[in-house]
């Protein structure tokens, strides 16, 4: 409050006096009273207040006096504060304006909230890809695996010679009249298996001349006929774009602009069919050699980063020399320590092979088989047999001509690795194959230490859970306990992909750890197993649950389709499925349940008891005894009673039936001990 001294005491007497919000003491001097209303009064209200503040204001010498513990209260007058009429305009700032909706006078929507509420209209539709989903897909993988870092480093010399040194791996084959199995050991345990089978070949590696059936531009797919019965797939993100009309044009790249109905089309099988599922084409044709694999129209090369860096190195200063420029290749893990004419020749066969293909291509008609790829026994020893094996075991003769006649040509050095195995014998026992396939085929898998794997499968992923199961550690505490379990979980998880084939999704539950290296240290024992697996796969990060999420890329059917076949019954559900409820009762599954407690333990038989020649007399003289009796007392019962044979031993005393009783009594089995059974003891003729 500001308050004048020439106020007239008169003017100020009229006015009413409020109760004021603070108090203030009766010693406070004119200069107090005067800073303290100062501070209260707002900016606003100084400027509006300042002309009426000279007649409106009261004095203090005008207030009663009052003691020094009396308080008064004194309300600010409402003339000091501005009056508020809609239409004036901004608010000035500093003061705080409540404004009340009305029924009536609704407030009009401002255009910036009509563009905010049409822009949430529009997030609430699906939106669209411009161009291509898949080929939008394949660049957003792309993008993610180089801001996570998830390519993987070359190795060094030293570290690849070492990987090479520490696993022994051997490969077995066996040749039978209807089928050729191959298993890849490491370490004495299998690891890989293959079936070729002579009415069942693979179409993977194919070359087609196929037709164009249907377009579909929602799906962005195709799907093509290449003589095979059912269509095959061709997917956006698959088309050569370089080679198709559209790829000279500007604009989004679209499969409907690119294929057309009835259009003849290069393809190549990248995926056999599953199920109801079609192959899977690619129109970027590729030809696999011994050492490399060649591109034709492609502009980049690659090597493989198995390989160590002065390897690669080394390759790249060759392949420059030796290489076309209308192609790229791909270098193999096995063109580690090949010469230059070995390449060479390698890439000469395979520019040969595509030249021939091309002038094909110009006189078939479609639907044609163009290309095809070998036996799978061939291709195996093509893609896996390298320098890492120790040998070669072979059990046939005709798949030890085929093998020997291929590595002629491409690999003579590998001839000398090559053992014959006696016919009589089976491989698949020796290197214990068939008990490594057994095991495999179950859905729990334990561990060396006690511990164990469940492996469930189902339409969209692969869950693998860990437990420690019989593990209970050495010394140490939990979390060393853990970790242990984790790491020898890691690697059978590993080796059980590789042998069952899993492909797709898959996601690792494994036992919480506390510390972030232990957790480190499964995650990269993980990485340097799956180093050893060829098949193309990729590590995701680890989620916050603890789940380890991988995907594997999935060619063949798996080892469980392999050696199975879908129930008639449950179609593979496990169930048997009733039209009506099933009743179950606690005395329908009491018998099962004693069954399954019995089972374990080892109960001894029952004997039968044998009764003597002694005991057996014994009770025919009972018997007669008891005949004769129950004659006398039953005259009109019975009209005519046969008189009883006499014994060599003369007539029955009625004085020797407890004797002889007793004696029947003790040859019978003895009762079992108290509380074993619920049978009363039996009664004998001296308890009574």
């Amino acid at each position: 409050m500001v308050q004048k001294k020439d106020t007239p005491p008169t003017e100020t007497a009229k006015k009413p006096t409020r109760a004021k919000a603070a108090p203030v003491a009766k010693t406070e001097t004119g200069a107090a009273d005067k800073s303290q209303a100062t501070r209260k009064a707002s900016p606003a209200a100084k400027k509006v207040a300042a002309p009426k503040a000279a007649k409106d204001v009261p004095a203090l010498s005008t207030l009663a006096p009052v003691s020094t513990k009396d308080l008064i209260f004194q309300a600010p007058d409402p003339a000091l504060f501005p009056t508020w009429s809609p239409g004036d305009g901004e608010p000035v700032e500093g003061e705080k304006v409540i404004r009340r909706r009305s029924r009536q006078g609704r407030v009009s929507v401002e255009p910036e909230a009509k563009d905010t509420k049409a822009t949430t209209r529009e997030s609430s539709s699906p939106q669209r890809v411009r161009g291509s989903t898949r080929l939008e897909a394949k660049r957003q993988r792309r993008r993610d695996g180089r801001d996570g870092g998830r390519r993987r480093q070359s190795v060094t010399e030293s570290e690849f010679q070492a990987r090479r040194e520490s696993v022994d791996r051997v490969m077995v084959v066996r040749e039978t009249a209807d089928r050729t199995q191959i298993a890849v050991v490491e370490d004495g345990v299998v690891v890989e298996h293959y079936v070729a089978r002579s009415e069942e070949s693979s179409l993977i590696g194919n070359v087609y001349l196929g037709r164009v059936q249907n377009v579909l531009p929602s799906m962005e797919a195709a799907f093509v006929d290449i003589g095979r019965g059912r269509n095959a797939v061709l997917y956006s993100g698959e088309v050569d774009w370089e080679a198709a009309s559209e790829g000279a044009a500007s604009g989004p790249r679209r499969i409907e602009l690119a294929l057309k109905t009835g259009d003849s089309v290069l393809v190549q099988v990248t995926k056999d069919p599953i199920g109801h599922k079609g192959a899977r084409l690619t129109s970027q044709v590729s030809l696999p050699g011994r050492y490399l694999v060649y591109v034709p129209g492609g502009s980049m090369n690659g090597i493989s980063r198995k390989l160590p860096d002065t390897e690669r190195t080394r390759l790249k200063t060759i392949l420059k020399e030796i290489l076309p420029e209308s192609a790229g290749v791909i270098v193999r893990t096995a063109a580690e320590g090949a010469t230059e004419e070995q390449l060479t020749t390698d890439v000469q066969r395979l520019q040969a092979q595509w030249d021939a293909l091309s002038t094909q291509v110009e006189g078939a008609q479609a639907p044609e088989l163009l290309h095809s790829e070998p036996d799978l026994l061939v291709k195996i020893v093509r893609d896996v047999f390298n320098e890492d094996f120790h040998k070669l075991i072979i059990a046939g003769g005709n798949a030890k001509t085929t093998i020997e006649k291929y590595l002629e040509q491409v690999a003579p050095d590998l001839i000398a690795r090559i053992e014959e195995y006696p016919s009589d014998n089976d491989p698949f026992v020796e290197y214990r194959v068939n008990e490594g396939i057994a095991k495999a085929l179950d859905r729990k898998v334990w561990l060396p230490s006690g511990g164990s794997l469940v492996i469930d499968r189902t339409e969209a992923m692969t869950v693998v859970d860990v437990n420690t199961g019989k593990f209970v550690g050495s010394g140490g505490n939990l979390e060393e306990t853990v970790t242990k379990n984790n790491l020898e979980a890691a690697e059978e998880i590993v080796r059980q992909l590789r042998l069952r084939d899993i492909g797709g999704i898959i996601v690792v539950d494994f036992i919480d750890m506390v510390l972030e290296s232990n957790r480190d240290m499964v995650l990269q024992r993980l990485m340097e197993c799956l180093s050893r697996d060829r098949t193309k796969h990729q590590v995701a990060e680890v989620t916050s649950l603890g789940l380890v999420q991988m995907t594997r890329k999935k060619l063949g059917l798996g080892l469980l389709e392999t050696f199975s076949e879908a129930c008639d019954v449950c179609q593979g559900r496990g169930l048997i499925v009733h039209h009506e409820p099933v009743a179950r009762s606690r005395s329908s599954e009491a018998p099962s349940s004693r069954k399954k407690k019995t089972s374990g333990q080892s109960a001894p038989a029952a004997v039968t008891h044998q009764i003597t020649e002694d005991a057996r007399q014994a009770i025919a003289q009972i018997a007669k005894s008891t005949v004769g009796v129950g004659a006398k007392s039953s005259k009109d019962s019975e009209p005519v009673a046969k008189k009883p044979r006499r014994s060599r031993a003369g007539s029955v005393d009625t004085a020797e039936v407890p004797k002889i009783l007793d004696t029947v009594l003790a040859a019978l089995p003895e009762p079992p001990a108290p509380g074993k059974s619920k049978r009363r003891r039996r009664a004998t003729s001296q308890d009574v």
